[in-house]
């Protein structure tokens, strides 16, 4: 896959298919198309040590997501609900749209 070349947006929702969230399934937040990773909802969770930067507030420590790399996602069709391979083609109207290889649907990010 190409630098900046993804098929996934924010708002899709993908299965992690490696590493230590492996079969869980999350809603994209964010996408980094130059680092080729995406921020998933509660997936690839880390800690984060915060310093006290106020008199009155206390240092601590905060899970969050960290960026997963999007050759370790898969999108999962909102029509057949299965995971699957994506494709992209023009529609007669000229406008171009993501499709499931195995139904063939349109994948429109709702």
């Amino acid at each position: 896959m190409a630098k900046g070349k993804t098929y996934l947006k924010k708002d899709d929702q993908v299965e992690v298919t490696a590493g230590k969230d492996k079969g869980r399934v999350g809603k994209i937040l964010k996408v980094f198309p130059s680092d080729d990773k995406a921020l998933v909802e509660r997936i690839n969770m880390i800690k984060r040590h915060t310093k006290a930067t106020e008199m009155n507030q206390q240092g601590q420590i905060v899970d969050r997501e960290a960026p997963i790399h999007v050759s370790n996602l898969q999108l999962i069709c909102p029509e057949c609900t299965k995971t699957g391979r994506v494709g992209n083609k023009i529609l007669e109207d000229g406008t171009k749209v993501r499709f499931c290889k195995s139904c063939g649907e349109s994948i429109e990010s709702k």
